[in-house]
């Protein structure tokens, strides 16, 4: 039996034969080689030769299949490029797409018997194998095309790490033998021009250029289609030796190799005598420097904060930026761009770009249920530059700066009106409000145990819910939260749209999430928002409520495309989820649309001119430290968010923003104002709020309870206790025409402003009352009546 193990010690003895029995030797075994390339096992001269393992093993399918890298691009929805994305800067064209200059001159200086050899010329192939074994190595190569374009596939495409890399071009004879299969495999399996053209296509032309038409673009500013003869000769003349006979490092060397190719192309009859004379008078031509390509989305401008997130959000979807990089897509975001300009302008319009320490961030979302991405920006420009104040951090995709404020009280009005409260039902309106059981601290004075909370500015003793999202009053929010419970306002929070809340690791540097930390600890402040928070989440609580309580995931994807197969890349989303009753979602954001005609964001809608509806809430955090405003309309949703962004946190101050001593920002100031020139900017922001149920302006609650008049008494408790309720004494009263255990009257025994309590029933015994408890509303009447006629009747008698 022939081994690998023997056949190294019989190179060895080879080469220390005489010269003439060397070279019988070496041709003997170069016989038995290429032969044992050829076929899987082989019996010559009664010696089986055997193969295993992964030095002869063919992975020709992956070849045959696989795709090669490509560039790919990252476009807004309108397809205007964003950035160009790629680890190999190839751009694969059709065969009739490639000059057959191009294909000639490939051929005749590195494959001058191409089409007549099946993948391996075996004349080429015992001269270069004599010659390596007589050496003791690898000194002659005699790759054919096919040979070259197997190599190199396991090098540029198949190889993922160092180790795989060097050994797909180790200069060892197990692997020539390997690539000799491969590539008499692969001429069985497509035609030479196809070859041809995979071979064109998958090949290093130096300068960062893979295949032809990438190369054309570098050196010429052409197309794979339009190379001229002087052209082609000299891109084939770079595939022996890129960097060494780069134009521009050795234009001298890169010159005399164009010359050979074009000599080949006439000795191969490409070409005739004078016309190659003439090809080699012309100068190289090439442009003055390479033309290159921009990568990676830091020369996306403003638009990079959404080409860094739709990249990181196609990562979460198993589909990473290597994976990216390393194929050919187009990726195509839902950035609106008519949107991302005005979002860009009023951002930089509000706070100074090159501002130290403070930054606006504004998120544009479509309450859809593909929910997409219309616009990402920040007052910061995107970039490397830090003595610009740019930033390439995704500052308006994850938890930063220290708040929305008030909009949070939004999250505790949508749970009392999801337990039957109306926005009609009057609260009270304290001054200051000391709560137990909901943290400590807070207001100064505070007695131990207690959460105390102060207004800011003057307001009535009492307000209705309407009235008081628009007022934004604190102590009626914490009384809120008081009663409806910390766990339920949080988890409409989460559930909204505030998912990052949940995350470990939200909660400053512990492992903790910021939403148990607030409901374990039942942390009144956080209707508050004293906390950091996601922007582009802020934004779609926005989209939830104006999606009639549904919550779907921010796309900013619109489509993938396999730039190699044309085929739409699949994304695996999570379901949207109904998390609020349409008609408590309407009827908030109906709540909510009063901010800017008599609310706190009244100021900046006026400013702006702005006369449509929008559903509002201003928000500020204690101390002035960050500002927000969250707004929405039945067909956009964003919330503008100004922090601080800097190495130390200060107060911020308005008009213009920045970092002062004693801050005077609020979310009614500059962040309404964004928000406002932005709807007047883009026709979203004129498309109004929906009409909600008026039965939520008194309450589902009050409503509920007129509903279990005339149900049964079965009926009558099923439905109370869905909604909450219990049911108390139960009082038979006579039916007046009613059914047996008719509701005959609902007797609560207190105020009804939401689900829960107790109620009391009075039930039809289903008795008919007897006639003179029919005629009792008449026996007064009767009694007059009759006494009348007796005095009557007396007075008569006395007349006679």
């Amino acid at each position: 039996m022939f081994s690998f193990r023997r056949l190294r010690s019989t190179v060895w003895r080879v080469s220390t034969f005489k010269p003439l029995s060397s070279l019988l030797g070496a041709t003997a075994i170069a016989g038995v080689l290429t032969a044992a390339a050829l076929s899987p096992a082989a019996a010559i001269a009664g010696v089986t030769i055997q193969r295993t393992g992964e030095t002869m093993e063919s992975n020709l399918e992956n070849i045959a299949g696989g795709e090669t890298p490509g560039v790919s691009v990252v476009t807004d929805v309108e397809g205007n490029r964003l950035a160009y994305l790629y680890e190999q800067r190839r751009y694969p064209v059709a065969s009739e797409e490639i000059a057959q200059p191009m294909k000639d001159a490939i051929v005749a200086i590195e494959d001058r018997r191409f089409y007549e050899h099946d993948g391996v010329d075996f004349q080429g192939t015992m001269r270069a194998l004599v010659a390596n074994l007589s050496s003791g190595g690898v000194a002659e190569g005699a790759s054919t095309i096919d040979q070259q374009y197997v190599k190199n596939y396991l090098l540029l495409v198949e190889a993922d790490d160092p180790e795989e890399e060097a050994r797909a071009v180790e200069t060892s004879i197990p692997r020539k033998l390997r690539e000799m299969r491969m590539a008499s495999e692969l001429d069985s399996m497509f035609s030479k021009d196809e070859i041809l053209a995979r071979y064109l296509n998958l090949v290093p032309f130096g300068s960062n250029s893979y295949g032809v038409e990438a190369a054309a673009r570098t050196y010429f500013d052409t197309s794979a289609a339009e190379l001229t003869v002087p052209q082609a000769a000299m891109l084939a003349g770079l595939v022996q030796s890129t960097s060494g006979l780069d134009p521009y490092a050795n234009p001298d060397g890169a010159l005399e190799r164009r010359n050979t190719v074009i000599d080949a192309m006439a000795q191969q009859g490409y070409l005739d005598a004078g016309e190659a004379e003439g090809y080699k008078e012309e100068p190289l031509g090439v442009l003055d420097e390479p033309q290159g390509l921009s990568n990676g989305c830091i020369t996306a401008g403003d638009r990079g904060f959404m080409c860094d997130y739709a990249l990181n959000y196609l990562d979460s979807k198993g589909l990473s930026a290597e994976d990216i990089a390393g194929g050919s897509y187009t990726i195509r975001t839902t950035l609106d761009p008519g949107v991302q300009d005005a979002a860009r302008e009023v951002a930089t319009g509000n706070v100074d770009p090159g501002e130290p320490g403070v930054a606006e961030v504004l998120n544009v979302v479509a309450p859809t249920d593909e929910r997409p991405i219309l616009a990402m920006t920040s007052s910061r420009s995107y970039g490397l530059d830090q003595d610009a104040h740019e930033t390439m951090l995704p500052q308006a995709t994850t938890m930063v700066g220290n708040g929305a404020g008030s909009v949070y009280k939004i999250f505790a009005a949508a749970v009392a009106l999801d337990q039957g409260m109306g926005l009609d039902q009057p609260l009270a309106v304290p001054n200051r409000y000391e709560g137990y059981g909901l943290g400590d601290g807070g207001a100064a004075g505070c007695p131990e145990g207690a959460y105390c909370v102060e207004n800011s500015g003057s307001y009535p003793g009492t307000l209705t819910l309407r009235q008081a999202l628009a007022q934004s009053p604190n102590t009626t929010f914490v009384q809120l939260i008081e009663e409806f419970g910390v766990a339920p306002v949080v988890d409409m929070a989460t559930a909204l749209g505030l998912r990052s809340h949940e995350k470990p690791g939200s909660f400053d540097d512990s492992d903790a999430a910021l939403a148990d930390v607030f409901k374990d600890n039942n942390l009144g402040s956080f209707v508050l928002g004293p906390t950091a928070v996601n922007p582009l989440e802020l934004s779609n609580v926005g989209a939830s409520i104006a999606a009639h309580g549904r919550w779907c995931e921010p796309n900013p994807i619109a489509e993938i495309t396999n730039n190699a197969t044309g085929e739409q890349v699949p994304l695996e989303r999570p379901e949207c989820e109904d998390v609020l009753e349409p008609g408590a979602a309407d009827a908030l954001a109906a709540g909510m649309s009063d901010d800017s005609n008599n609310g706190t964001a009244q100021r900046a809608a006026n400013a702006a001119g702005f006369d449509g509806d929008v559903s509002a809430k201003t928000g500020t955090t204690s101390d002035n430290l960050s500002a927000a405003f969250l707004g929405f309309t039945s067909e956009m949703a964003a919330a503008p968010y100004i922090f601080n962004d800097g190495t130390q946190t200060t107060p911020l101050c308005s008009g213009p923003v920045r970092q002062c001593p004693d801050g005077n920002l609020f979310g009614g100031n500059e962040p309404a104002d964004t928000w406002f020139q932005l709807a007047e900017r883009i026709p979203q922001g004129g498309s109004g709020v929906a009409e909600h149920d008026p039965v939520f302006n008194e309450g589902k609650a009050k409503a509920a309870l007129r509903e279990v008049e005339g149900m049964s008494e079965r009926e009558a408790r099923e439905f109370l206790e869905e909604h909450g309720f219990e049911v108390g004494q139960v009082r038979r009263v006579l039916g007046e025409g009613r059914e047996r255990d008719e509701v005959v009257a609902v007797r609560p025994e207190g105020p009804v402003y939401r689900y829960g309590g107790t109620i009391d029933l009075e039930v039809s015994d289903g008795r008919e009352p007897r006639r003179a408890e029919r005629n009792a509303d008449n026996w007064q009447d009767r009694v007059d009546e009759l006494t009348r006629e007796i005095e009557e009747q007396l007075n008569g008698d006395d007349d006679n």
